[in-house]
């Protein structure tokens, strides 16, 4: 099967999708690059779907693209008291460092980082960018918000600052051993999570040292980070 297209298509492998059959109908279906989700799973989980991949490549006889995706840096906030509570356009919501379970007022945000780098006006994107919420007050250890767009929050979703460039490193130290095992399995490429500047990629690429290619995920807005030279070294 040969696939003259510019654009690919990317499937990504889960339990209930990456044994050998499966991965071969999805390949026979369209698609040319297996992502494989390094934020969840173990490594010998993970070893089986290469393995299962490359020997799909070897029974159809055309090459397939192996994607491992790092997990980077994860930004969530605490938990709730009662279960998930849902913020309404225009109500004031809080987050700070204090620990106690939230509430449809407050919960935690256990990153002074982000407090750090906040300024009035900044957003808040929180649970796959669903709820956005705009700071009005902040300090070191809280900011003060309007919902602007609402919905429901609960335990530990993920927050995003796509305004402000945070001082946070793109690869954490499970991101490296990560990278170590994707490389010596012999993947593709490498997709780095929460690039914000040319030397996330640039150390990304030193680690691999040629094994892998590096793309890079970007969250950020481009007004606030180095895309040129992302761009450059990806």
């Amino acid at each position: 099967m040969y696939r003259r297209r510019n654009v690919k298509i990317v499937a990504t492998l889960g339990p209930s999708s990456d044994s050998y059959e499966m991965i071969r109908k999805l390949y026979d279906a369209g698609a040319d690059v297996f992502r494989i989700n390094m934020s969840h799973g173990s490594h010998e989980e993970h070893r089986k779907r290469f393995e299962a991949i490359r020997r799909v490549e070897r029974d159809t006889g055309r090459p397939i693209g192996v994607l491992a995706d790092l997990q980077g840096p994860k930004l969530r906030c605490g938990v709730f008291a009662k279960g998930p509570v849902t913020l309404e356009e225009g109500q004031s919501f809080r987050f700070d460092l204090d620990d106690a379970p939230g509430d449809a007022a407050r919960v935690q945000l256990p990153h002074p980082e982000i407090f750090a780098a906040l300024e009035k006006g900044t957003h808040l994107l929180v649970n796959d960018g669903k709820i956005r919420l705009k700071v009005l007050d902040f300090g070191a250890d809280f900011a003060n918000c309007e919902v602007e767009v609402g919905g429901e929050i609960s335990d530990r979703k993920g927050v995003n600052v796509p305004e402000v460039v945070l001082p946070l490193a793109a690869l954490t130290e499970k991101d490296r051993r990560d990278l170590e095992f994707a490389c010596e399995l012999g993947v593709d490429w490498l997709a780095l999570s929460f690039v914000q500047r040319a030397a996330d990629v640039e150390e990304a690429r030193k680690l691999a040292n040629g094994r892998a290619a590096v793309l890079s995920n970007i969250l950020q807005s481009d007004q606030n980070i180095d895309l040129n030279g992302i761009i450059m070294l990806s």
